[in-house]
């Protein structure tokens, strides 16, 4: 090349700093959803135009946040990097890790939708039913959140015994269950129902209380206290 032809560089490069300014400017809700996912993989592909990669990754999993939920594989099969496909997975951790700091030393029923909150991020996108448990202790402060059964698409075991062992080795005075509806449907079933029932009945002895159980899904989250349904 002739020394005084300079090399051009990528149309992307300059693409990339007005949309690092606008995001210094005015923050997440200056950039539409394709433009926050390019400045998440600008760190993870330096040297490539990502902006048909984010709109591609869109489509596939049908918003931003089926794209920052899915799973390794998932965003490896939609044609990411292992690299790449670690550094958006790490956004959604992070996020839960806000969440539940900002429950921590809480009195948790007076900061419930921060608890609605938290359970909707960690579980509305899973594709399979997972039973979580908050323990508290005599100040209704979260000592511990445990996800204490993993089941298919639409069912989930869940053995009152062990949530009571599980609880009492905690030294937890009451709980709050949760689990996830992947249909997208948040409407509690009878088996819903049924099942939280027997952990009232089984926690009664021990004089733990079960203050709530939360269903989440895609759509929003249900209450069965606020349904009267416990």
């Amino acid at each position: 090349m002739p020394k005084d032809v300079k090399a051009e560089k990528p149309h992307h490069t300059g693409h990339r700093e007005r949309l690092r300014q606008r995001f210094v400017k005015g923050g997440a809700d200056a950039l539409a959803d394709y433009e926050l996912l390019e400045l998440l993989l600008f760190m993870a592909i330096p040297r490539k135009d990502v902006k048909p990669i984010a709109k591609a990754l869109l489509t596939h999993f049908g918003s931003f946040a089926g794209v920052i939920s899915a799973p390794i594989h998932g965003l490896i099969d939609a044609g990411l990097s292992e690299n790449a496909a670690i550094g958006l997975m790490s956004v959604k951790a992070s996020a839960h890790r806000l969440l539940k700091d900002d429950l921590s030393g809480k009195e948790i029923l007076s900061n419930w939708t921060q608890v609605m909150d938290y359970a909707k991020a960690t579980m509305a996108h899973e594709k399979k039913e997972h039973f979580r448990i908050f323990f508290l202790n005599k100040k209704n402060e979260v000592i511990a959140d445990e996800i204490q059964q993993s089941g298919t698409v639409d069912h989930t075991p869940v053995y009152p015994r062990e949530v009571m062992k599980r609880a009492l080795e905690l030294g937890a005075t009451a709980i709050i269950l949760c689990h996830n509806h992947p249909s997208g449907d948040p409407t509690p079933s009878a088996d819903d129902i049924d099942m939280t029932n027997q952990i009232i009945e089984a926690a009664r002895p021990f004089q733990i209380l079960v203050h709530d159980h939360i269903i989440v899904s895609k759509s929003g989250c249900n209450s069965l206290r606020n349904m009267d349904l416990m």
